[in-house]
């Protein structure tokens, strides 16, 4: 996967944690899950990270009970359903199958905009873009904040062999500068930005344009998607592959969270280590995104997303 550089210092390849090994993988073998298994069956505690089986099949896991957007006075607003903000779809046993490699399944959250918890974006026309900055339809908002650039990578691991998935799409939502989320928030509640789909190409990427998100209280700064086999499917969260979560460097957030606008963001991340928040604690080595930029230059975060 190609970055912009920009002179800022970048991680070590050891500091970047398992989604940044497979496409090394990849050019060494081409392994499915069982080759997948045999490499990080050997790193012992990373297979735990992933939440894994141990034998190599799939597993179902639950979605996190306590991944609650406003669980810490988080964004404002109530989920359409009445829930609280920790409601939604969290704590609820989830039906998709995790196999060893696989990037964990994550709660959505009770902001996703997908059909699950109140409105649903993904009917919209106009929602299949990649930049997210402007709200589209009837609303006109901008969201306002340091410009970041989300590469994806979405892998295959069924069958024997790692292949990327081409035609599949992936839908990214996260917050605003001020940690609000639009169609939720009431502050924006009647805006839509930060919201998009991408169709992956034939070497499995996508690329959205987009601000940097708030650290808002209760939660690691962090970024939402699905994935989907296709952009036709793409139009309601029962069709998902995947529900996962991108966490954002430490050192890159502190940049971004030192400049106007984003003050609230750093003291909150302060009060939630990465290690406490309650979806990450559990690992992160395949969520964690790559950072490169700087201020001036904005930022590119890149994840793999094996699936």
């Amino acid at each position: 996967m190609s970055d912009h550089h920009h002179g800022h210092d970048e991680l070590e390849d050891h500091d970047l944690g398992l989604s940044h090994d497979l496409p090394k993988i990849v050019e060494r073998n081409r392994l499915g899950r069982r080759g997948v298994l045999s490499i990080f069956g050997g790193v012992g505690a990373a297979a735990a990270l992933v939440a894994c089986g141990s034998d190599g099949s799939s597993t179902t896991i639950s979605s996190s009970a306590s991944a609650s957007a406003s669980a810490g006075g988080g964004p404002g607003g109530t989920p359409p359903d009445g829930a609280p903000g920790g409601g939604g779809r969290m704590g609820t046993e989830s039906d998709v199958e995790v196999a060893d490699g696989e990037i964990p399944e994550e709660t959505a959250g009770p902001y996703p905009g997908d059909g699950s918890n109140g409105p649903n974006v993904l009917s919209e026309s106009g929602i299949v873009r990649s930049d997210l900055t402007t709200s589209f339809g009837d609303a006109s908002g901008v969201a306002e904040g340091v410009p970041t650039t989300v590469r994806l990578k979405v892998y295959d691991l069924n069958g024997d062999d790692i292949t990327v998935l081409s035609g599949a799409a992936v839908y990214l939502w996260h917050c605003d500068r001020n940690g609000d989320y639009s169609m939720y928030s009431e502050a924006v509640v009647d805006e839509n930005y930060l919201r998009g789909v991408q169709e992956t190409d034939a070497d499995g990427m996508v690329e959205f344009t987009t601000i940097f998100p708030a650290a808002y209280s209760g939660r690691w700064p962090h970024m939402h998607f699905e994935v989907y086999q296709s952009l036709a499917d793409a139009t309601t969260y029962t069709n998902k592959l995947r529900t996962s979560q991108l966490a954002i460097p430490e050192a890159t957030c502190d940049e971004v969270y030192a400049t106007e606008g984003y003050e609230q963001s750093a003291t909150n991340m302060e009060q939630t280590p990465l290690d406490s928040d309650n979806i990450f604690s559990d690992g992160y080595s395949l969520q964690m995104a790559k950072a490169t930029g700087s201020i001036d230059e904005g930022y590119t975060l890149t994840l793999n997303v094996p699936i």
